[in-house]
């Protein structure tokens, strides 16, 4: 079958398409699906970097097939499978192998997929949406009349915490790095956006909360925003940071967040909140729910397919892709 394998870690041109990869043998407690879509997202990048390379909650090793979330149709079942069956349309995340004609996953990853989402839209929504939902129920507990501000509201998992937010009756104000992306944020139901101006965001955050700060800070980006979010939050308010993609704060003094106001600060992850397969099913219905009562948008930019993956991956570390970017591989099973 043909597949992304990564070999060693670098740079985007380390993702090579091979033609001749064995298809994976069923497993018990596992489900094969013919894959019909990939979403591509910044964990897979981080992947083939090496950022998960010793990591406890992402245990993918050299070597592996990249892509960490899919949709398609299952082929085979395990022994101890007992709720899925094959020709079940499904999806999954945080299961590696996606980016190949076939994945072999866990079945307490997975979840059945309406039949009024497509397989495009279920690989689009599956992790970045989950990753919204834990963040904004379990997490942040968000409620009417909250505050919160979102960092990177413009990108993916950004436009979905704003219109989850927003949902629950929650004051929403983002930023983003350019005038163009608060627009996006903007369009999504932000009440206000502004760009990240070296941390002046904090001042006009302040001004329009009465100088108290927002209850919760969103904060995907780490090293270049996570003090100045201390800034803009609260006493005791809460700073929840689920990304790194600015690189990693590795210079935190915990007393900081004491002088900050008695902050809480979280590092959540996805694999934590999404430990058993009710639990994955829950939050994939919520997702899919929401999508088709139409007040949840998850915006689709870009398909490509296998054979575009080294480019796609170079676009999204340039920041050049800022939507959902879906890989598709078989046009057929949808």
């Amino acid at each position: 079958m043909k597949a992304i394998t990564l070999q060693t870690y670098g740079g985007p041109d380390v993702a090579q398409l091979q033609l001749d990869v064995a298809k994976p043998l069923i497993r018990a407690g596992h489900v094969l699906i013919k894959v019909a879509c990939a979403g591509i997202n910044f964990m897979d990048i981080h992947t083939r970097q090496g950022k998960y390379a010793q990591s406890v909650t992402y245990p993918v090793r050299l070597p592996c097939t990249l892509g960490m979330e899919g949709a398609g149709v299952v082929v085979e079942v395990g022994a101890d499978v007992h709720h899925l069956a094959v020709g079940d349309r499904v999806a999954w995340c945080i299961a590696w192998g996606a980016y190949a004609e076939y994945a072999l996953v866990p079945v307490d990853k997975v979840a059945q997929i309406p039949s009024a989402i497509t397989f495009d839209q279920a690989a689009a929504a599956m992790f970045q949406g989950c990753t919204a939902h834990y963040l904004i129920e379990d997490v942040a507990r968000l409620q009417a009349g909250d505050t919160c501000l979102v960092h990177a509201a413009s990108g993916s998992i950004g436009q979905l915490l704003v219109q989850m937010a927003r949902h629950v009756g929650a004051t929403v104000f983002t930023t983003g790095s350019t005038a163009q992306k608060c627009a996006i944020a903007l369009q999504r139901g932000a009440h206000q956006a502004w760009t990240y101006d070296d941390g002046g965001f904090v001042e006009r955050v302040l001004a329009a909360t009465d100088g108290q700060g927002v209850d919760v800070v969103f904060d995907s980006l780490g090293k270049s925003t996570l003090r100045d979010s201390f800034r803009a939050c609260r006493t005791r308010g809460l700073i929840v940071n689920y990304g790194n993609v600015s690189g990693s704060l590795t210079d935190l003094d915990p007393i900081e967040l004491g002088e900050a106001g008695s902050l809480f600060l979280t590092r959540p992850r996805l694999a934590d909140h999404m430990a058993d397969g009710a639990t994955v099913q829950r939050r994939a219905n919520a997702v899919f729910a929401a999508m088709l009562e139409g007040w949840l948008s998850v915006e689709i930019e870009g398909y490509y397919r296998l054979e575009t993956v080294q480019q796609v991956h170079a676009r999204i570390e340039a920041r050049q892709q800022i939507g959902k970017a879906v890989l598709w591989v078989d046009r057929d099973l949808d």
